[in-house]
């Protein structure tokens, strides 16, 4: 990892900027301290924490697989599994599985040493995440330009509607304020 104050490698691997919301990630002098002998003792485990730290959404969760994690911090993928249970068994972060292989999972960082939010707002039961992708783990490049998506009407749009439609409303409109539903003419039978 490239010392503070130095240019980032031109070869290393980046994220894309999250969008400015102008917010941080909030630490304690206590957990700073802890951070410290971490550093020492397991150097690549305490360069993880700063790489999830850098990365962790509102409810202090980020989603990633171990390749992109090992990419982040310019290591192997096995570096990052020992430090990963390194920061676990610290109780530095809690590790949740996604799928069966164990290779992407979320991970949440104690909210006693880093936080985002007010610590009251913190909920497991309801995780949200930044979730981290590589284009090589996807089948298709990211970008690819796909099908659109079907799009749902938003509120404050109008269905158009068609055909015969309903038997009339029982009671009449008041004067003025009748309702005006559009529609297309129905196909002629030849």
């Amino acid at each position: 990892m490239a010392e503070l104050g130095q240019a980032q490698s031109k070869t290393r691997e980046t994220l894309p900027g999250k969008p400015a919301r102008g917010h941080f990630v909030q630490t304690d002098r206590a957990a700073h301290e802890a951070w410290a002998r971490l550093g020492t003792k397991h150097p690549a485990a305490s360069a993880l924490l700063h790489v999830l730290a850098a990365n962790v959404g509102d409810q202090n969760a980020v989603v990633a697989s171990h390749k992109v994690l090992a990419k982040l911090m310019e290591s192997s993928a096995s570096t990052v599994k020992r430090a990963l249970r390194t920061l676990e068994a610290g109780n530095w972060i809690e590790v949740q599985q996604i799928g069966a292989s164990g290779t992407v999972n979320a991970y949440i960082l104690n909210s006693r040493v880093v936080w985002t939010e007010a610590r009251d707002r913190l909920r497991y039961a309801r995780l949200q995440a930044e979730v981290l992708l590589a284009e090589e783990e996807q089948p298709q490049p990211i970008g690819t330009s796909k099908s659109a998506l079907h799009q749902l009407p938003r509120i404050g749009e109008l269905q158009i509607p068609s055909g015969d439609g309903l038997p009339p409303i029982s009671q009449p409109s008041f004067p003025g304020m009748e309702t005006y539903l559009p529609g297309t003419p129905a196909k002629k039978e030849e």
